[in-house]
């Protein structure tokens, strides 16, 4: 098995910088718009807020108290599949909320209406998390939760992230009025909406099946117009047995749109399927 090659001190830096940078929008985005609303949206600062009602202490020291004890069960329940990326952000969120305390003390709603800032809460937290998912890393908090549910109580990533959100949401009812507990819930619900287009939906592309009379033109078109690839597969008609070959390409949204205008210019009667793929992976030999 060949060595892999050792990140350059550069590229640690500049990976150093982008969390950096991921943090800092996750960081504003709870101090400026979720602290002002009150409401307790999917996150550990989400479950701070509303344990700052109860424990004297900054919102910053709540959530960091919360973030280091859930790496250390994290470590030992899991052991080290968070790494040092999800350390490094768990730790530094919680230093930018404090940073934040020290320069905007008592600052209130930029909007001066809850629902308002629980939006902005949804759209500006979610840009911050979908760097840090592209970068393979996270804020951790839920994330860790999620994954010692996963591990422990055998349910899917996916459903216990929103399950331990949803418990988090509810939380609210222990101190605020319903609606904000139900902006709470509606705003847990939206953020993984929202969240899952930033981070899914650009990468969406499309597995294009195509048989046709004109193959030779479209697998032309498909090598040197799109600069894509392609496979090409035999089959047989099961009416009469008729082979055929089969071409599938994988495509984005531009390239999709340029391949159906060839086929209804060149041929109309081709069989086409269409499926959305979110995720392709190479498996290099080793």
């Amino acid at each position: 098995m060949p060595k892999q090659k050792q990140p350059t001190a550069l590229a640690v830096a500049q990976e150093a910088a982008i969390l950096t940078v991921a943090v800092a929008i996750i960081a504003a985005a709870v101090y400026f718009f979720l602290v002002p609303s009150h409401a307790s949206v999917s996150s550990i600062s989400g479950l701070g807020i509303v344990l700052s009602n109860f424990v004297p202490l900054p919102l910053s020291a709540i959530t960091m108290i919360l973030n280091v004890v859930l790496l250390i069960i994290g470590f030992f329940t899991c052991g080290r599949e968070f790494g040092a990326k999800t350390v490094y952000t768990s730790i530094l969120l919680p230093v930018f909320i404090g940073l934040f305390e020290r320069l905007f003390p008592d600052i209130g709603s930029l909007t001066d209406s809850q629902e308002l800032d629980v939006l902005c809460y949804i759209l500006v937290v979610s840009v911050g998390l979908s760097i840090l998912f592209n970068r393979n890393a996270s804020s951790g908090g839920l994330d860790i939760v999620a994954k010692i549910m996963n591990k422990y109580l055998h349910i899917e990533l996916g459903r216990a992230m929103s399950l331990s959100g949803m418990c988090v949401a509810l939380s609210a009812a222990l101190v605020y009025d319903k609606k904000t507990v139900v902006l709470s819930v509606l705003g847990t619900y939206f953020n993984g909406l929202v969240l899952d287009h930033f981070i899914f939906d650009q990468n969406i592309k499309r597995r294009v099946c195509i048989i046709t009379k004109k193959e030779e033109e479209l697998r032309h078109f498909i090598l040197t117009d799109l600069h894509s690839g392609a496979t090409v597969y035999e089959s047989y008609g099961a009416y009469n047995m008729e082979k055929r070959r089969e071409i599938i390409t994988i495509v984005d949204k531009g390239e999709y749109q340029k391949l159906m205008n060839f086929m209804n210019r060149e041929d109309p009667q081709a069989f086409i399927t269409v499926y959305t793929v979110s995720d392709m992976r190479y498996q290099p030999k080793t």
